[in-house]
C-alpha cells in the first residue's frame, strides 16, 4: 500500500478499494432518517417529542442512537409545539359573601324564569383565550344570554351576560340563578 501512496492521492486509494459506497450508504442513511422524522413529525400535528419519533424510527426498521436524531431534529427545526394544560377558570377562595346552593341539583322547572343557570368558560385561539359566559333557563334549556370577552372582567363577563338575559325574559320575583360561585358571580358589583 505505501508504495502506491506516491503514485495516487489517498481518495483515489478508497475509491479504488470500494470504502466510497460506506461513505454513500451513510448519506443515504440520513436522508431517510430525516425524511421519516420530518414525516413524524407531521403527521403527529408537530406533537410527539424526541423518544416517540426514536419508537417510531426503531419501528419502521431505521435503528439510530437518541442523540444522532436529537441532532437532526434541531437541523430540521422540528419543534414540538405545546399543548395548553387545562387551566381553572373559577375562583371559589375569595373573600365575598357566597350565598347557600337554593337549587340543589333541581334542575327539572315547571315555568319560565324561574331558574337561571350561569357559568364561564374559556377558548383557546391563536390570538390567546376567549372567556364565554352564558346564562341558561332551566325551563325550556335555552340560551337566554351570553358574554365573550377576552379577560375575566366581570363588567365583561358575567354581568354583560347576566343583563342580555333580563332584557330577553324579564325575571319575576323569587327567581333562583345559580352558578359556581366564583368571583364574577359573588363580588359586589353583581348585586347592583
Amino acid at each position: 500500500m505505501k508504495r502506491y501512496v506516491r503514485y495516487y492521492k489517498v481518495v483515489e486509494v478508497v475509491i479504488m478499494i470500494g470504502k466510497l459506497s460506506v461513505f454513500e450508504r451513510e448519506k443515504q442513511r440520513v436522508i431517510i432518517i430525516k425524511e421519516k422524522l420530518t414525516s413524524i413529525y407531521f403527521e403527529s400535528k408537530q406533537r410527539y417529542g424526541g423518544p416517540i419519533k426514536k419508537a417510531e424510527l426503531n419501528f419502521t426498521g431505521t435503528k439510530v442512537f437518541r442523540i444522532t436524531m436529537v441532532r437532526y431534529i434541531n437541523k430540521l427545526g422540528l419543534r414540538i409545539r405545546l399543548t395548553i394544560k387545562f387551566r381553572i377558570a373559577t375562583n371559589s377562595t375569595h373573600h365575598y359573601l357566597v350565598v347557600p346552593n337554593v337549587l340543589d341539583r333541581a334542575f327539572l322547572v315547571a315555568d319560565p324564569a324561574k331558574a337561571w343557570v350561569s357559568d364561564s368558560t374559556y377558548i383557546h385561539t391563536k390570538e390567546g383565550f376567549l372567556y364565554l359566559t352564558t346564562v341558561l333557563d332551566l325551563y325550556d334549556r335555552k340560551i337566554i344570554g351570553w358574554s365573550l370577552s377576552d379577560g375575566m372582567n366581570t363588567e365583561e363577563t358575567a354581568i354583560a351576560a347576566l343583563k342580555m338575559a333580563v332584557t330577553d325574559r324579564t325575571p319575576e320575583k323569587g327567581l333562583i340563578f345559580h352558578s359556581d360561585r366564583g368571583i364574577q358571580y359573588a363580588c359586589k358589583r353583581r348585586d347592583d
